[in-house]
């Protein structure tokens, strides 16, 4: 942050800072409004500008959730985003990387920074195991490359020969990969025995894989 903040503007980047911690994308002018006790989501773009106008953070226009921390734009790994966008990855085959040319279907024309964390892919939903979260078969979940995973975030996982889009908890050693959807039994995990990795965590949707993203 370039200049002091005042105590309200404090709040503002506190909420921004704990909502992008926990669930991995930024607050909406009227989720903050309603958390903070504005009267409006005006008075919460307000105090977003005077945020941007010291430095705290960065404001992309016309989107509902537009807002970056600087500090956070720099990817734990490079993103795979190329000029022609984000890649669309399909099928992924046993045992090879996801990212793997093979895999990528074509490209969407999204920024990276469209979400946050950037997104480095977009994977093709399969399936209706976690429907109950807004995540359809055919759309594109927006993809963070990450290892690093906390309970309750949403998992792209890959366990022995799959991969899946399942939601994350971890007691010790053993890890349940939970759908949501009644219809479909948790996956059960015992680290000591089996082999489970992380190829990302989940930052947004694309409905029905058409280029219009969910915020």
């Amino acid at each position: 942050m370039t200049q002091r903040l005042t105590a309200r503007q404090q709040n503002v980047y506190d909420f921004i800072v704990k909502t992008m911690g926990e669930y991995g994308y930024p607050p909406t002018r009227a989720e903050i409004a309603r958390a903070l006790g504005f009267r409006s989501p005006n008075a919460a773009e307000e105090h977003l500008r005077a945020l941007e106008r010291k430095g705290a953070i960065r404001i992309i226009r016309n989107t509902s959730r537009g807002i970056r921390l600087p500090a956070a734009e720099t990817p734990d790994e490079p993103s795979a985003e190329s000029p022609q966008g984000l890649p669309i990855i399909g099928e992924v085959a046993a045992g090879s990387p996801i990212l793997a040319a093979e895999h990528i279907d074509r490209y969407c024309p999204l920024p990276a920074e469209y979400f946050t964390p950037r997104a480095d892919y977009l994977l093709r939903v399969r399936g209706l195991s976690m429907q109950d979260a807004g995540i359809l078969e055919g759309d594109l979940l927006a993809v963070h490359r990450t290892e690093r995973v906390r309970d309750g975030q949403i998992v792209v996982a890959r366990l022995e020969d799959d991969v899946t889009v399942k939601r994350f908890r971890r007691r010790g050693h053993r890890v349940q990969l939970l759908a949501e959807n009644a219809d479909f039994a948790p996956i059960d995990i015992d680290l000591r025995t089996q082999a489970l990795e992380i190829e990302g965590v989940g930052v947004g949707v694309i409905r029905g894989g058409n280029g219009q993203a969910l915020s």
